[in-house]
């Protein structure tokens, strides 16, 4: 069904965090009506939809019940169980399909397609086993990072692998889950594309960001990234290769390596909006959120055109170390702006906000919202 969802529709979110609060707030200025599902209650994306429903992502029947009262559903982030996408689609439209969500879900699943479709990635081997691990190592060498195959992210089970000594050490930590051994890449900085694909194959992009990780964590975003245009060209191409090979109809993030040699790298994907696209909110003419709305919905994309040079800064539980932090510090500059995600409790390392900044040039925008940032605390 490739007709448009016009506004006035029930759109349907399986996830409630802060990509379901922005997701939301996008969908509601387009004059959409928004439900979200999900285990808990008074959650940052249901604080500001119109329907906040309660249930396990395995509930059957308050899944399906959901389902019938929505016109389309997508998601907030890839950690519903396939199952959930499956009971859904058996009442109503799911955008990006099950399919998408089962392969880019488990890591070992999503390098196996990267792989098997010709998409560069980093060289990897399966591992059940403590067998596994060790040939694993014999194949493709230290150092090199072991990984949980499910559910991680923001460096969440993930172990670096520096010799033969670490091996009981890191099998022990993975307790008993499939991991995935994935040789060691001393690349030069990590890029992302966030890209959008419709129903008859209309295709969207936003320029290239590139992303500063602190403790594993997306510290920095800012765009565009400091690369060449060809390089930034390869990067959409390859993006765009992916959401076509999956058959995406939404919103997809491909996470990208790039090698000192100036190869590029598939890390991760994400069929969803993304932390590194926040600043596309403040910089660009159509939002990420916005973005995926209109693809689930079938309407026309939006510009992605970025307006001025940006960048992003995440707000960790760390903020509130001191206590309230200094709001009105960190917006004495009239070009910061703040997006909280009302989560209630600020704990070390959980996301609990970001600032974006602009300027005439990148690295003066990165020195803004960093500026605003460290004010937060004086």
């Amino acid at each position: 069904m490739n007709s448009p969802l016009l506004p006035g529709s029930t759109i349907g979110i399986l996830g409630s965090g802060q990509l379901g609060r922005m997701l939301a707030i996008a969908a509601k200025q387009l004059g959409y009506r928004v439900a979200i599902y999900s285990p808990e209650t008074n959650t940052p994306a249901g604080q500001v939809a119109d329907v906040e429903a309660v249930g396990d992502y395995l509930d059957e029947e308050r899944l399906a019940d959901f389902a019938q009262r929505v016109s389309v559903i997508t998601f907030e982030f890839e950690n519903v169980p396939s199952r959930a996408s499956e009971v859904a689609a058996q009442h109503t439209i799911v955008r990006p399909t099950g399919s998408v969500l089962h392969i880019t879900q488990e890591r070992l699943r999503e390098k196996a397609f990267l792989r098997d479709h010709g998409f560069p990635t980093t060289p990897f081997c399966a591992v059940k086993s403590y067998a596994e691990l060790r040939a694993a190592t014999r194949e493709l060498g230290l150092p090199a990072v072991l990984k949980t195959a499910s559910f991680g992210y923001d460096g969440k089970g993930q172990q670096k692998v520096y010799a033969q000594s670490d091996l009981e050490r890191v099998f022990a930590a993975l307790g008993g889950a499939v991991g995935i051994y994935e040789a060691w890449v001393d690349f030069e900085k990590e890029i992302s594309v966030v890209a959008a694909r419709t129903a008859d194959g209309q295709f969207a992009a936003y320029p290239v960001f590139e992303n500063r990780h602190a403790h594993h964590i997306l510290d920095v975003t800012f765009a565009p990234a400091t690369i060449s245009p060809q390089l930034a060209k390869e990067a959409t191409d390859l993006a765009a290769g992916i959401l076509e090979k999956l058959g995406v109809i939404g919103l997809l993030t491909v996470e990208m390596f790039v090698t000192k040699s100036g190869e590029l790298l598939v890390n991760e994907l994400a069929p969803r909006t993304h932390n590194s696209g926040h600043l596309t909110i403040d910089a660009c003419t159509t939002s990420q959120f916005e973005q995926q709305i209109r693809a689930v919905c079938c309407l026309p994309l939006g510009s992605t055109a970025l307006r001025h040079p940006a960048a992003m800064a995440n707000l960790l539980g760390d903020v509130w170390s001191k206590g309230e932090p200094n709001w009105a510090a960190a917006l004495r500059d009239p070009d910061v702006k703040l997006h909280l995600y009302g989560k209630a409790e600020a704990r070390k390392g959980r996301k609990m906000g970001h600032l974006t900044a602009g300027a005439l040039g990148v690295e003066a925008a990165i020195e803004r919202v960093i500026s605003a940032r460290e004010r937060l605390l004086s």
